[in-house]
Order: structure tokens, then C-alpha cells, then sequence
């Protein structure tokens, strides 16, 4: 990464200097260029990979199984992004322990945590988050899988699609309604062990930047009660919870992937040549290279701002809105201007820029679209006034 001087920003720590130091290292020896032919497989083994090399630990939420007492966010959003700018699937890969994860880390059982953080930790078990359903993703309160409790036991019935890690996941956390109250205050959370009998994958989905991604379908799915993530009814606000985690964390991504754009841009118009002089050298290409250079340290301030802010124990419902719009939306734009500057070359597979043309598109989406945070970051500034 040709620009670490963000690292001496004072958002960050010395111990994050040392973390990112370490990282890129690990990252270039073990994950640039990394893929298969098998997706899943892929998958499994960067997260094997990870875990073995001790980096999920900073993913994890809670000693002694994660690298701290509590979930550090701008650790998280150190890994994501330089992963992201070494390997996409690797980013996928971490994050999605970080996700699946994250509610147990937050608000699991001592017994839960004991369970499956350790192995989450060590890249041993794969975790998912499902939350999103066909007709109930950004609303919800629109949520329609189900769970009736039948003694120590809820039984779920439903849908849950484009869930990460669908198909390949050891556990699920699972979000259903179960009716305490109207909407969004009558949902639970429910940890679902890959394999419980009513639990299917009904559809494996096939994406742009592929990943490891499913339907699930649940049919008198039988999960103990021990299972319960929370006090019933608290489903909501265990998953808002660890999406406010993580929403600034794929700022972070969408940084590494602008990062490594603006990188490519930099090393392809200083090499080609045209009309007897470097591409470098066109006062256009200069003013293009300028605004994504200054689109990249805006957003990364508005990461950066919101990942400590978090860590100092404050709420970051707008400021992480305001870094997931700003930097999922500036990357996409970056990365266009880099593969506009490769020309041809830009739009051939395999190529890196190509590759990120293709990454950074579904993160304008998850975890909250682009119009969400608007809505989000709107809101939130009203309340403020009102206030």
C-alpha cells in the first residue's frame, strides 16, 4: 500500500500501527492474487488461513478467545482494509467471522460464547448472519420467518436469503419474529447449528463478485431455547447492534478497494505512453488522479472518525451512515476512474482493476444501501435538532 500516512493519523494507536505493519506483511506472502476455481473451498481456506495465522482473533468480541477484552473496531477496520486491498474473498472471509459472530461477542451466554467464539477465533467453524428475507431486507420490521416456542424448544418456519457464507457456515445466527410485540420489537435471535433437521439450503446465489451465498429455508426447524441470543424480543436491537460494528467496517473495505484502485492508477499512467510522453504527464490524467486521491483521504477521515468514536464507547449510528455512504460511493467512483484510465486493459479479466470493478459494487448495497444511510443520517441530524 504505496500511502500508509494515514497509519500517523491520531485516530489510530501504536498498537494499530504495529497491527497494520504485521498484516500487510502476512497479506502480501499469503493472500494477493489468491483464488481457485472452487469458491467455497477458497473460503474455507482463507479462513483457515486467518484463523491459523491468529488475525480472526481481532474479529472476535471478548478475552481469551478474542484479541481483546472487547471488539476493537478500528483493529477490524485496519484488517478489512488492508485485506481488501490484497484479496477481496479475503475481506469476505474475515468480515464475515466478525458478522456471524458478532451478536454472541455482544450479547451471548457465557456458555454460547464459550462455544463457538473459540472455534470462530481459530478458523475452525464458520459463522453466518441471517437476517435479510425476499420480501424484508432494509425494512426489518417486514420480517416474516418465524419462531413459536414449544416448551424448551422455538420452532422456526420461514426464509432467509443472500446470506453470506450460506451453505458453507457451521452455525447461523437467525433472526425470526416471535411476536412479543408489533415489528421490529418483536423479533429474536437464535444461534442454528449447520445440520439441525429442518434447516435446508434452498438456493445457492451466484453474484458478480462471487462469494460463498444462499437462501435458506426453514421448516419446523427445532432450536433449544439455550440458543436465544438475548431476552425475547431484543432481536432487533442485538442485530443493530452488531451492524453498527461492522456497517463502519465495510467503509473500511470499500477503502481498501479504492485504495489499491488509485495504486493501479498511479503505476499504469506512469508506465503506458502515448503521443511521445507517459499518460502520467496529461494535465487530465493529473486532475483525475487528484480527485480520487482526495475522494480516498475524505472518506478514510469520516472511517477513521467513526471507528474510534466507537471505540470510545460512544454511539456512531450517523457518523457510521456518513462513512459507509461516503466510502462505498467514493470507492465506486475511484475505482471507475482507475479502469477508465487503463482503457481497454481496464475491462479485461483478470486484471486488477477489473476485479475491483466487480467487488466494490455489492458493498453500495449490504449492510445497508446507500439510500438507506441517507435515510439513517437524515434522521438522526432531525433528532439532534429536535433534541
Amino acid at each position: 500500500m504505496a500511502d500508509r500516512t494515514y497509519l500517523d493519523w491520531p485516530f489510530l494507536e501504536d498498537r494499530h500501527r504495529a497491527l497494520a505493519a504485521e498484516l500487510e506483511s502476512w497479506a502480501a506472502t499469503h493472500v494477493a492474487g489468491f483464488h481457485g476455481p472452487d469458491v467455497d473451498a477458497d473460503c474455507r481456506r482463507l479462513v483457515h488461513l486467518l484463523g491459523a495465522a491468529g488475525w480472526l482473533r481481532h474479529a472476535v468480541g471478548g478475552a481469551p478467545w478474542g484479541h481483546a477484552d472487547a471488539i476493537d473496531t478500528r483493529a477490524i477496520c485496519l484488517a478489512r482494509q488492508i485485506l481488501a486491498y490484497h484479496n477481496g474473498l479475503a475481506d469476505f472471509a474475515f468480515a464475515m467471522q466478525g458478522l456471524g459472530s458478532g451478536a454472541i461477542s455482544l450479547q451471548g451466554t457465557p456458555a454460547q460464547k464459550e462455544r463457538y467464539l473459540p472455534r470462530v477465533a481459530r478458523g475452525e467453524a464458520i459463522a453466518a448472519f441471517a437476517l435479510s428475507e425476499p420480501e424484508a431486507g432494509s425494512d426489518v420490521g417486514a420480517m416474516q420467518c418465524a419462531a413459536r416456542i414449544e416448551g424448551e424448544h422455538a420452532v422456526i418456519d420461514g426464509e432467509k436469503t443472500w446470506i453470506s457464507n450460506g451453505g458453507i457456515a457451521d452455525f447461523y445466527v437467525v433472526f425470526c419474529r416471535t411476536g412479543e410485540a408489533p415489528g421490529a420489537r418483536g423479533i429474536s435471535a437464535f444461534i442454528v447449528d449447520a445440520g439441525t433437521p429442518g434447516l435446508e439450503i434452498a438456493e445457492r446465489i451466484e453474484v458478480i463478485a462471487p462469494h460463498p451465498l444462499a437462501r435458506l429455508r426453514f421448516r419446523a426447524c427445532r432450536v433449544p431455547l439455550a440458543q436465544r441470543i438475548g431476552a425475547p424480543g431484543e432481536g432487533f436491537k442485538v442485530a443493530m447492534r452488531t451492524l453498527d460494528v461492522f456497517r463502519t467496517s465495510v467503509a473500511a473495505a470499500a477503502l481498501g478497494f479504492a485504495r489499491r484502485a488509485l495504486d493501479e492508477a498511479l503505476a499504469h499512467a506512469t508506465r503506458r505512453r502515448m503521443f511521445g510522453q507517459a499518460l502520467a504527464d496529461f494535465q487530465l490524467t493529473q486532475a483525475r488522479l487528484a480527485q480520487m486521491a482526495t475522494t480516498v483521504d475524505s472518506a478514510a477521515l469520516l472511517v477513521w472518525r467513526a471507528a474510534w468514536l466507537r471505540d470510545q464507547g460512544r454511539s456512531v449510528t450517523k457518523e457510521a451512515a456518513m462513512a459507509k455512504l461516503a466510502a462505498t460511493e467514493g470507492a465506486q467512483q475511484v475505482i471507475d476512474a482507475a479502469l477508465q484510465l487503463h482503457g481497454g486493459l481496464g475491462v479485461k479479466q483478470g486484471t486488477a482493476v477489473e476485479s475491483l470493478y466487480r467487488e466494490i459494487r455489492a458493498l453500495r448495497i449490504y449492510e445497508g444501501a446507500t439510500e438507506v444511510q441517507q435515510l439513517i443520517i437524515g434522521r438522526e441530524l432531525l433528532k439532534e435538532m429536535r433534541a
